[in-house]
């Protein structure tokens, strides 16, 4: 080994860029190696037919941190998000369809349509919702208090669970049913209209192979509406560029902090002497040194992987085994001549602008994962459509369009031995066959498309199971016990091995939250003040 660093962070994606940026501005020497030629992870933005760019997993904005994007100073750097004029539109199976979002008002003209009774107890919903939310808001830039710590732990414990303790009884119990029950009980307990149960249940069911009936799937349902664009809470949109625009702002302000990123430098193993971290071994075999090694890359594929057997317990190699990873999704990106024709909504519009959503019903939610259960995929899927290139003409070429399919209940691994590489393009007609019910005509505008099932996001972006969030958002894998028990502070069950990814606290989504706590960690540990602030 020659080179030497401070730190080494596995992984070019926004949280490891995150990490970065606070590690070097406190002063420590790091470097970045990252498997694939272009810096991002899964937040990139590609040209996927000749003249079509778009991102290609990670798609929107909202959970991105107003601390992190003020630090870094990303606006300073041509960070721009166009916040959605509505946040969804949902076509029905009966030829109606519903808006949501675009201000209290105009959404509870829209209930009052399906029902007065939902429009009269939106803002009590809105409110119960937010005030759980801001929970959320205050804990996701705090490291969880971490099993193991003795007096130390206790206190954080104490001190976070004071925020909810504070509460009135009322909104503790709006805590419990958003972090215990499953989305259709949480809803059917405000709402009576199907149509408005669908709006708020779509949530549930992102990035988790689950059913609306799933105990815990409120909780995702919840995780999906802390965020904020532009200062609005709650609020979704798009980044001028795709996702690629923000990672690449994040390098640039890396690299100008003196941060050094290796591209194709695939990681194969942490290297370890005497029970602590020594460095990394690439796969083309260079030793690099340093005492510490931060893994931006998911639980499963750090210890599965990276990290010998020999150097973890038994225990804890069993529990990290078991760690449930696989979000259902399938990924589709499509370059159309034209944009959408849908049956309820024919004409251009503002819906053509916000989330397009596929999903009427909690039913047709639950059939769609029964569905994948059985057969690996949902025969009538669960589609999210955005068509960014209808407000950053940067996409395509003039008067066309790219979509972005985000799909849902695509079992990680086909029952029967089936190869996804064999059948992705079979599951990806079953996504254009069910946009196609809602908008005629759109297969014969379709000139190219870029898949991506479970295996083709594993193998493309490292994500083990296609899982997005590194890792299932179940209780048992939250907060102080995300990704185990004991280890929930960011740092592994090896001195000098810390994680800063979306299988930390507060889990999946760009929100540069765990690259944030993790850096904040580090360097604590590196200075006697342990208290210390980033």
């Amino acid at each position: 080994m020659t080179k030497r660093y401070d730190a080494l962070i596995i992984g070019g994606g926004h949280n490891g860029l995150v990490c970065a940026f606070y590690l070097a501005r406190s002063g420590l020497k790091v470097r970045i190696l990252e498997r694939r030629g272009v810096v991002g992870g899964a937040a990139v933005t590609e040209e996927f037919h000749p003249g079509f760019r778009n991102s290609v997993a990670s798609y929107t904005v909202s959970l991105l941190q107003p601390k992190v994007i003020a630090d870094m100073k990303l606006a300073e750097h041509g960070y721009r998000v166009i916040e959605r004029p509505i946040s969804n539109f949902l076509p029905q199976e009966n030829g109606r369809y519903l808006k949501l979002g675009g201000g209290l008002e105009r959404t509870q003209a829209e209930f009052r349509r399906f029902s007065p009774h939902d429009a009269d107890i939106l803002p009590a919903y809105y409110d119960a919702l937010e005030g759980v939310a801001e929970v959320l808001r205050d804990l996701a830039l705090k490291s969880p208090p971490n099993a193991g710590d003795g007096w130390r732990g206790l206190i954080d414990a104490a001190l976070q669970g004071r925020r909810v303790a504070g509460l009135p009884i009322e909104a503790q119990r709006d805590v419990l049913d958003l972090f215990t029950k499953s989305a259709r009980t949480l809803l059917d307990g405000w709402f009576e209209s199907e149509a408005v149960k669908a709006a708020f249940g779509f949530d549930a069911v992102v990035g988790n192979y689950a059913s609306p009936d799933t105990p815990g799937s409120a909780y995702v349902l919840l995780h999906h509406v802390f965020g904020e664009v532009n200062g609005k809470k709650g609020a979704w949109g798009h980044s001028v560029g795709g996702m690629g625009q923000i990672t690449r702002i994040m390098a640039e302000v890396c690299r100008g902090l003196g941060v050094e990123i290796s591209l194709e430098s695939p990681v194969e193993q942490v290297l370890v002497d005497g029970g602590k971290v020594a460095g990394i071994r690439l796969e083309s075999g260079e030793e690099i040194a340093a005492p510490r090694v931060i893994a931006n890359v998911g639980p499963k594929l750090l210890y599965g992987k990276m990290v010998a057997a020999s150097d973890l317990s038994p225990d804890f190699a069993r529990r990290m085994k078991g760690f449930k990873a696989g979000s259902g999704t399938f990924r589709m990106n499509v370059a159309l001549s034209e944009l959408p024709r849908f049956t309820c909504l024919p004409e251009p519009g503002e819906h053509h602008r916000s989330g397009i959503i596929i999903a009427p019903t909690l039913d047709y939610m639950d059939r769609a994962f029964l569905d994948a259960k059985t057969h690996g995929w949902s025969r009538k899927p669960i589609v999210e459509m955005l068509i960014p290139s209808t407000i950053d003409d940067s996409l395509a070429p003039p008067g066309q369009h790219v979509a972005s399919l985000f799909c849902q209940q695509f079992a990680p691994e086909l029952p029967g031995g089936r190869d996804w590489d064999d059948e992705e393009d079979k599951a990806a007609d079953t996504i254009i066959d069910t946009v196609e019910a809602q908008a005629p005509g759109f297969r014969a505008s379709i000139l190219g498309r870029q898949i991506l099932s479970p295996k083709g996001l594993e193998r493309k972006f490292g994500l083990v199971g296609g899982d997005i969030m590194h890792g299932n958002l179940t209780l048992d894998q939250m907060w102080s016990a995300r990704p185990v028990l004991g280890h929930g502070s960011y740092r592994g069950p090896i001195r000098g091995l810390y994680m800063c990814g979306a299988g930390t606290h507060p889990g999946g989504g760009v929100t540069g939250a765990p690259g944030h706590n993790c850096a904040h960690e580090v360097i604590a540990d590196g200075t006697r003040m342990k208290r210390f602030r980033i």
